[in-house]
Formats: C-alpha cells, structure tokens, sequence
C-alpha cells in the first residue's frame, strides 16, 4: 500500500449515502453486526453487548475537482466540527427522534437530517488528504 499522501482540492457534487454513522469495533473500525442484544466484529472477532457499541462517522461523497469525477468516503472524528457533535452523540439524538416519530428503520438518518448535512456539503470545496 502507498503511504504517499495527496490533498486534492474539490467540491460536493452528491452525497452517496444518507446513513452517516455505524456501530464500529472499537479495535480495528470495521462495520459490527448488531443484533438486539449482541454485538460482533466479524474482522476481529471483538464481541461484546449491544448497548456498548460505539459509532464512527462515515460520509460517502461524490466530489469534483477541475478535471475528474471521485467516490470518496470520509471517516471519522474530523467530522465533528461538520455535525457539532460526536457519531455517539448523534446516534443517541437519532434513536430518540426515531422513538419520538415511530420510524421502525433504524438504519436511515431522519430525512431533515439528510438535508442539512446536503445543504452543508453538497457545492462546497473542501481540501481532502488522500
């Protein structure tokens, strides 16, 4: 694998997904696979209860710089600053307004949510380290 890094100046043309965040295995990132009461990593094998499990930021964007098209996808804490607060405290407020409305898809981010993260990103230039 390269270790070179690039920054690439470019702009938000789309989002790609409308799911923000996932349950993360706390020790290698993947995606874990969450039943109503367990949870499983099946890169690591972590396990533990579902009530643990700790979420992660992931942005999947299409971007446009001068010249090319690219599918990039964004992880992590450096979201932060973009949502105003961490993937754990937003899975939080996203499962209490689920309750509060009755939606029973616990995998789609509200719809008002959808928007506001497309009218932050989508036309905008950012600096990605790829």
């Amino acid at each position: 694998m390269n270790s070179v890094r690039e920054l690439l100046a470019a702009s938000v043309i789309a989002i790609q997904n409308s799911c923000f965040i996932y349950p993360a295995c706390q020790k290698c990132f993947s995606r874990l696979i969450l039943d109503s009461r367990r949870f499983n990593c099946l890169k690591c094998g972590c396990t533990g209860e579902a009530k643990d499990a700790t979420y992660r930021y992931r942005l999947s964007l299409k971007i446009a710089d001068t010249n090319d098209l690219f599918d990039i996808t964004v992880f992590g804490s450096c979201l932060d600053p973009f949502f105003g607060v961490t993937a754990e405290n937003l899975q939080r407020y996203i499962q209490d307004f689920n309750q509060l409305s009755g939606e029973t898809n616990t995998d789609a981010s509200p719809g008002v949510l959808v928007q506001a993260v497309e009218t932050c990103f989508i036309g905008k230039r950012f600096i990605f380290g790829v």
